[in-house]
């Protein structure tokens, strides 16, 4: 399992061990210390301490993945979390081919162009895909023009989310209700802010979908997921912190042409928002790697993409069949508060199977405590520090007052 930056707190990595780990697969996973709810995992064979930023240069993140590789001492099946470890992953591959194994597409720039949103909208255009409007601003001017001339509220992204950690224009997805917001922001913006501003699909007139799936190497199709997501965090604009399985034949077409014309191989997550008023599905990110919330999606063998990779990669047969209808998926720590600001939501749903048949929770596990655990510590100290750092601004406001 590889990761850049940091951010301890990730239930896909999580994810990603228990799903292979019980199948007997040996997983190692690179992580920022021994403590991090996925180094305490009783399924993972072996953590790699090496706390990384994101900041790198390539070479030494290739020696450093070269080096755990050499330990392990055989090829081992690389399972990105990021998109900066999927971009990595895939512009060195030849260095990396040795030590490891993993779905190259035949273009090794793909998956920047795809992570990178005026990448992606121009890819969108290229093959006929729908598409929110899209502009990305190269200089104060242009953000001022488009301030005069756009309809608000209008969507501010990073264009290239795996440099999120360098300078980003926006710390994630951003609704700008008016003129003035933008301007406000943008004030802050260097000479190319990296931004991209996106028409906003008002949440009543629409629908938020995920597909998931894994593309073999050469884009021989293995597995392919549909479902809905009903509540993120923060509210419409986050992670997904529930989302249920719904089978979209219409919406799974879409999703696999585009992926066959883009020549893609490996796993894919894909954000598409329905929009009632001229019935189009519309690509919002691509992201070319194991999405946070992918333990939604299994098949009735059990497959999952983490799975398909694991068996496709090794020369096995991924066995086919169809998803699991019903199946929720839940991230226990920002639920909650994701269905506090939801709780005046108007908007319809698209029809819903009738029950759950299983609800997968992000973190907990009866097999597996350690990691809910270790998220729980970690979460409460946050909380603790947040309180006690605006206890000491609340006394050093009075205190200058006095």
């Amino acid at each position: 399992m590889v990761k850049l930056g940091e951010y301890p707190l990730h239930h896909g990595g999580v994810g990603a061990i228990r799903s292979l780990g019980r199948l007997g697969v040996p997983v190692h996973a690179i992580t920022e210390s021994r403590f991090t709810p996925a180094a305490v995992s009783r399924y993972l064979r072996a953590h790699h301490t090496w706390p990384t930023t994101g900041l790198e240069d390539p070479d030494a993140l290739v020696d450093g993945l070269l080096r755990i590789g050499r330990s392990i001492g055989r090829p081992a099946v690389l399972i990105p979390t990021d998109d900066e470890a999927a971009v990595l992953l895939a512009e060195r591959g030849d260095d990396l081919a040795g030590a490891f194994l993993y779905p190259r597409s035949a273009d090794p720039g793909l998956p920047r162009r795809l992570a990178d949103k005026n990448g992606l909208h121009e890819l969108c255009q290229k093959h006929g895909v729908p598409q929110a409007d899209s502009t990305a601003p190269r200089t104060p001017a242009e953000v001022e023009e488009f301030a005069r001339s756009a309809r608000f509220p209008v969507v501010a992204k990073n264009r290239e989310p795996f440099g999120r950690l360098r300078a980003p224009a926006v710390r994630s997805t951003t609704l700008l209700r008016d003129p003035d917001e933008l301007l406000a922001l943008a004030r802050h913006w260097p000479e190319d802010p990296g931004v991209l501003l996106q028409e906003y699909l008002p949440r009543e007139h629409s629908e938020d979908w995920i597909v998931h799936g894994y593309l073999g190497s050469g884009g021989t199709p293995q597995v392919l997921f549909t479902g809905v997501k009903l509540r993120s965090w923060p509210p419409h604009a986050g992670i997904t912190t529930c989302a249920v399985v719904v089978d979209n034949p219409e919406l799974a077409a879409l999703a696999s042409d585009f992926c066959a014309q883009l020549d893609y191989s490996g796993i894919f997550d894909l954000d598409w928002r329905l929009d009632r008023r001229d019935g189009r599905y519309k690509l919002l990110d691509f992201n070319p790697r194991a999405g946070a919330q992918f333990r939604l999606f299994e098949t009735a063998d059990g497959i999952d993409v983490v799975r398909a990779q694991y068996l496709d990669q090794t020369g096995q047969p991924v066995p086919a069949g169809r998803q699991v209808e019903g199946r929720r998926f839940v991230v226990e720590n920002f639920d909650l508060p994701a269905r506090l600001g939801y709780r005046r939501e108007t908007r319809t749903p698209p029809p819903l199977p009738a029950r759950s048949t299983r609800t997968e929770l992000a973190w907990f596990a009866r097999d597996d405590v350690r990691p809910y655990l270790a998220m729980a510590t970690r979460m409460v100290q946050v909380g603790t520090r947040r309180l006690i750092d605006g206890g000491r601004r609340r006394w050093a406001i009075r205190s200058s007052g006095e």
